[in-house]
């Protein structure tokens, strides 16, 4: 048995009789949320997935089987509208006695706004950091800074990183309320808000460990010590991660790259290894030509050493960037449409990525 699967199955097993025949029926909604459930829900029963892998999560037909899920659920976790605009009828329709926890408009989320522009200067990644620096240092230096806030995230709940965390809430959501759609838009994906792409943290991962486990606990009591057990294992887990992520980025640390589409900001804060910018500001339509010049000319005055191209996406696009720069090429997956949904995936996914830029770099 790997290092990584021992803690989670120990918690789990040290609860394995407490295990009720009633276990809450559970569904999250991309794999990444799924995966931070299954961690949790280990040993006692096992979440549904409502986007299926490789699935675009901001634009999604519900399959049948997908809607009985939600129409059964007990207890629904999801990013929130800012992702999935268009399961908010959904969850409201078919799972409307559910207990329903968006996780992304916790006060104890990490919330980085959308950077509108295709280069990403200096001043862009400090505007950033404000948010990232305070709550995701932690991740960067590899110290067990993680399990500080694993007891339940007391002190993210009732001390200063609590007041930090809402008084960032209500600005963006003021922020949310005032903002407008860029022409790359398409319908609730606001590239004038917040980045929804919040999982891509693990201090995020972190803090959602531990509102799941709550959630379950109060949905279903009998079975709170092992969701507690089995997501202070993966916090545990995600704090070794973080330093072993960080180790692989080292070494190529502070070369420039640019990414497809900008979905990976909160990877970029939480392990200080900013982009130099995106081909593309949205995900559902090609760059403009004005952009693609734009990301040109940086390439050639920036010395870009990587591209990344997304697999959901025409690589076509991608070589035309490159074309007679010299840079190499590479691919990140925002979502691990190729992984295996389950516990184990989102610890995978963060590795995957971390080693892809590395490789490209």
């Amino acid at each position: 048995m790997s290092r990584s699967l021992i803690p989670i199955a120990v918690g789990a097993s040290l609860f394995a009789g407490a295990v009720n025949a009633d276990v809450p029926s559970v569904v999250a909604d991309i794999t990444p949320i799924h995966s931070l459930v299954a961690q949790v829900m280990q040993g006692v029963g096992e979440p549904s997935l409502i986007v299926a892998p490789g699935a675009s999560a901001h634009e999604y037909s519900l399959r049948p089987s997908e809607a009985s899920a939600l129409q059964d659920a007990d207890v629904v976790f999801w990013v929130g509208p800012e992702l999935t605009p268009w399961l908010e009828d959904a969850v409201a329709t078919l799972a409307g006695d559910a207990s329903v926890i968006g996780l992304f408009d916790l006060e104890t989320t990490t919330v980085l706004p959308v950077r509108e522009n295709a280069l990403f200067e200096a001043h862009d990644h400090d505007h950033g950091a404000g948010h990232a620096e305070a709550a995701d240092h932690e991740v960067h230096d590899g110290h067990d800074h993680a399990s500080h806030d694993d007891d339940h995230a007391a002190q993210d709940q009732h001390g200063s990183e609590h007041v930090h965390a809402e008084e960032t809430k209500t600005q963006d959501h003021d922020d949310r309320a005032h903002s407008g759609h860029d022409e790359e838009d398409h319908a609730g994906h606001e590239h004038a808000g917040n980045d929804p792409h919040a999982w891509l943290s693990p201090k995020n991962g972190a803090v959602w460990l531990t509102a799941i486990a709550d959630a379950l606990a109060s949905a279903d009591p009998d079975n709170a010590a092992a969701y507690h057990a089995n997501a202070a294992a993966a916090r545990d887990e995600l704090t070794l991660l973080s330093a072993e992520i960080n180790m692989v980025l080292d070494p190529v640390r502070g070369r420039n790259f640019v990414v497809f589409h900008d979905a990976y900001q909160y990877f970029e804060a939480a392990f200080d290894f900013p982009a130099s910018g995106a081909i593309s500001v949205s995900d559902a339509s090609d760059p403009s030509p004005a952009r693609i010049s734009e990301i040109q000319d940086h390439i050639a005055d920036r010395n870009i050493s990587c591209v990344l191209s997304e697999p959901q996406f025409d690589p076509g696009i991608v070589s035309a960037v490159v074309d007679g720069s010299g840079a190499q090429t590479g691919v990140l997956d925002p979502l691990g449409a190729d992984l295996e949904p389950g516990p184990e995936f989102y610890r995978l996914f963060l590795r995957r990525l971390a080693t892809s830029l590395a490789d490209c770099l």
